[in-house]
């Protein structure tokens, strides 16, 4: 595990395991969300998102935690190419529903694992389930179908369950 991609749906738990990762493997880890996003929670200028993606993917290791902008794809491909370690945590959706309201929550009186800073909670969970709802259009059986196609011959993890989440962070990083 030297180039590792670890992406789902929002508050599946991937800045934890991403950072986890990072402390027990010492690889630096770089949150989609930090690169995308200004303090302020505007979008960054997509040339320079996409500079900055490029240049983290040229380094000889890494830990990139995120999916990426919704309306291109291109970031998140290039990723799965580079990539030799694919984590795709892939919650149910009643389960991430109630995930992004405990995010919420607890967001209100300490910043989310993973979250920009001075992004606003609300704004963030309001966008999480504005994405939930699209999720099923595109993340879906077909999709894994096709990620497992484009990863043959890399290591692939389909973690479904909270169960299953920590085990693998048991198994894989403690």
């Amino acid at each position: 595990m030297k180039k590792i991609a670890v992406f789902g749906k929002p508050a599946n738990g991937k800045s934890t395991l991403s950072k986890k990762l990072a402390l027990a493997t010492g690889i630096k880890l770089y949150a989609v969300d930090s690169i995308l996003y200004k303090p302020n929670g505007e979008e960054v200028d997509r040339k320079y998102y996409e500079e900055t993606h490029e240049s983290i993917l040229s380094s000889d290791k890494w830990i990139i935690e995120g999916f990426g902008p919704m309306n291109s794809m291109e970031s998140f491909n290039r990723r799965l190419e580079a990539a030799d370690t694919i984590i795709y945590i892939d919650l149910s959706y009643p389960v991430t529903y109630w995930l992004v309201a405990k995010r919420f929550l607890k967001g209100l009186f300490i910043k989310p694992e993973g979250w920009p800073e001075g992004c606003s909670i609300l704004k963030g969970a309001l966008e999480s389930y504005k994405i939930l709802k699209l999720c099923p259009k595109f993340w879906n059986h077909a999709f894994l179908e096709r990620l497992e196609k484009r990863t043959e011959g890399k290591s692939l993890h389909v973690i479904r369950s909270v169960s299953a989440l920590n085990r693998f962070i048991k198994d894989n990083v403690e």
